[in-house]
């Protein structure tokens, strides 16, 4: 595993735990707005942070006061590895949550069908006929993502959906598709794009509140939970 940072205490990344989350290098997918680019872009990525046995050793001092390990990225599934890291982590007692951007349904359906993940968090990145521009890939076709969608929307493990929202990407009939796209999903997030400083392109926004009001109302008519997070003024 490329472990390229490491969050060794959040409150936030997995839903009712107490988490460490664990960063990866690498992606498939160029978005524009991503506010990980140094893990993104080959000519950013350096050496790895941490090897597995310092980060294990981690793992078993965390005993008793964290409950799960988040894996993010970067996209972890580019990791050749990633089943054998997993056992690992829930030999030693952690739960496992997965965040993906969903490219790769084959690994995401072999860990659940192996009992590996505890929940996963993928990324809806816009309407499918807005996805190529959204991840930076001119004609990516979107057929991993819907079946990536469609393998959690059958209920094999718990789940949430998240859409990252830029001004110059996302509008109302932006969430109308994708309100249509995840139609009986139970929870959907929408999260405020914020400039990290560490973008793969600059000069992006986040939508102001009342957009993201409006677009959660738009998405409300077709998924019953819909929140906001991250908000700033």
């Amino acid at each position: 595993m490329m472990i390229q940072g490491l969050q060794r205490l959040s409150l936030l990344d997995y839903p009712g735990k107490v988490a460490c989350t664990v960063f990866t290098a690498g992606c498939d997918f160029r978005c524009p707005f991503c506010h990980n680019a140094s893990l993104v872009l080959p000519g950013e990525i350096g050496k790895p942070e941490m090897d597995e046995s310092t980060f294990f050793a981690f793992l078993a001092s965390r005993k008793g006061k964290i409950d799960g390990v988040c894996i993010s990225g970067g996209e972890p599934l580019l990791q050749a590895d990633i089943a054998d890291f997993i056992r690992k982590v829930r030999g030693m007692g952690f739960s496992v949550k997965l965040d993906t951007n969903g490219s790769f349904p084959g690994k995401l359906r072999d860990l659940a069908g192996e009992g590996l993940l505890d929940y996963v968090a993928m990324d809806i990145k816009n309407s499918l006929a807005r996805y190529a521009e959204t991840v930076g890939i001119k004609g990516y076709g979107t057929k991993a993502v819907e079946e990536s969608a469609g393998f959690l929307l059958s209920g094999t493990l718990p789940f949430e959906f998240r859409t990252t929202v830029v001004h110059e990407f996302h509008d109302e009939d932006s969430f109308r598709a994708i309100g249509e796209w995840i139609r009986g999903n139970e929870h959907y997030y929408l999260q405020q794009f914020v400039d990290s400083g560490d973008l793969v392109e600059r000069g992006l926004h986040g939508a102001d509140i009342p957009a993201m009001n409006r677009y959660k109302e738009v998405v409300s008519a077709y998924v019953p939970k819909v929140e906001l997070r991250g908000m700033k003024v």
